[in-house]
């Protein structure tokens, strides 16, 4: 089977990887010039390491395994709750929970590519419209004919728009900042070796390692009414980032103060989609169902449709019913999702005086009464074996 993947983030890269893995011909079609990214952290939870192991990509030499997932107050710092992590993933999920640079997974799954698929990637082309048979036409003219078709082009995906009609994405309310620094220039206002939540009233921070604990990861989610850049390459000012976290506490500000690039973007998610496919094409990660990164799952999800929509093709007949079978297997599990990652950010951001103590403060106490009530809450997401829904390999 000749497979075409528009794009060539982690959610293509994990389905090329899937697909070769099965004895597929594939190529991948990336716009960009070269596949680079920027700066920014990801946590991959037990469900999509699990997923990762499976294609062969374990790059723990290059990721940080958090001691703990716990949540403070931020301007004060105050604990509202810490439970393990280290060791403890592994052993209740079957699978670690790891905090690892983007460049530095999708540099391990473009190496895994490599091996499997040594001519798979093409860059510096575009594609412009597809045939529901399978073929893709790039804005050179050629036709690139395939007998299946995987649109991981992302938010503003052309898959998605031809597939679907030209429907805008929903602008969430929020607007995000992030920056990477070094761990050894913040001296004792370093992030803690967890992944640790900072609650504020409209708004939040998220801090997490990467690297093996050298580089300190910061992600603010801020409720505005209008919207920045939508592009998550835009920068903004530290004047802006310090007036969104003015008065939090050292651990945020320090970060803020010491990045030498803010990335700030506008962040978008859509409804639950009526459907993924049309003839032999099929949409997967954000060109199907992007979220906000309240759950830490978008790229998870994404390489978790990988393997399944890899694994269905190579055990089913007809690859339209395969597709069909696709978007019957992972809707409802990513729309529940979608769901609770806008949940999330609500919950983040009720740290007014009132809400701290309405709120976290009974969360405190049962996470304290019954330690394993928040892990609990996580079962259904991090116990999933996306391997185990599918045939095996041969």
């Amino acid at each position: 089977m000749k497979v075409a993947i528009v794009g060539s983030g982690i959610g293509g890269l994990g389905a090329a990887i899937a697909c070769a893995l099965r004895g597929f011909e594939v190529t991948v079609l990336e716009r960009a010039p070269a596949v680079t990214e920027v700066g920014a952290g990801l946590q991959i939870s037990p469900n999509g390491w699990r997923v990762l192991e499976a294609m062969g990509v374990s790059p723990r030499d290059t990721a940080f395994e958090p001691e703990a997932i716990e949540m403070r107050v931020g301007r004060s710092g105050r604990g509202v709750f810490r439970l393990p992590l280290r060791g403890y993933a592994q052993d209740r999920w079957g699978a670690p929970y790891m905090q690892i640079h983007r460049a530095d997974l999708v540099a391990a799954l473009v190496a895994r590519l490599a091996a499997l698929a040594p001519q798979a990637l093409r860059t510096g082309v575009t594609v412009q419209s597809y045939d529901p048979s399978g073929a893709v036409h790039l804005d050179t003219g050629e036709v690139f004919a395939a007998d299946v078709v995987i649109g991981a082009d992302g938010l503003h995906s052309v898959i998605r728009t031809q597939m679907l009609g030209p429907g805008a994405p929903r602008y969430t309310g929020n607007v995000a900042w992030r920056a990477v620094v070094p761990v050894d220039v913040l001296g004792a206002d370093a992030p803690p070796p967890t992944a640790c939540v900072w609650v504020g009233q409209g708004r939040h921070a998220v801090t997490t390692r990467l690297r093996g604990g050298a580089l300190a990861n910061f992600v603010g989610m801020v409720e505005q009414a209008e919207p920045a850049a939508e592009d998550w390459r835009s920068t903004g000012s530290v004047a802006e980032a310090v007036a969104d976290f003015d008065g939090w506490h050292p651990t945020i500000t320090r970060i803020i103060a010491q990045a030498e690039v803010l990335h700030r973007w506008a962040l978008f998610d859509r409804a639950p989609l009526p459907r993924w496919h049309n003839g032999r094409v099929a949409l997967l990660g954000d060109a199907a169902h992007p979220m906000l990164p309240s759950m830490a799952q978008g790229a998870v999800q994404a390489l978790e449709d990988a393997w399944c929509l890899a694994g269905l093709l190579a055990s089913t007949a007809e690859p339209e019913q395969a597709l069909a079978q696709y978007y019957a297997l992972r809707i409802d599990r990513t729309a529940r999702i979608q769901r609770g990652s806008a949940a999330n950010a609500r919950m983040f951001h009720y740290a007014s005086r009132l809400g701290e103590l309405a709120f976290y403060g009974p969360m405190g106490v049962g996470a304290r009464l019954v330690p394993e009530l928040i892990h609990r809450r996580q079962d259904w997401v991090y116990r999933h074996d996306a391997t185990q829904t599918v045939p095996p390999l041969p």
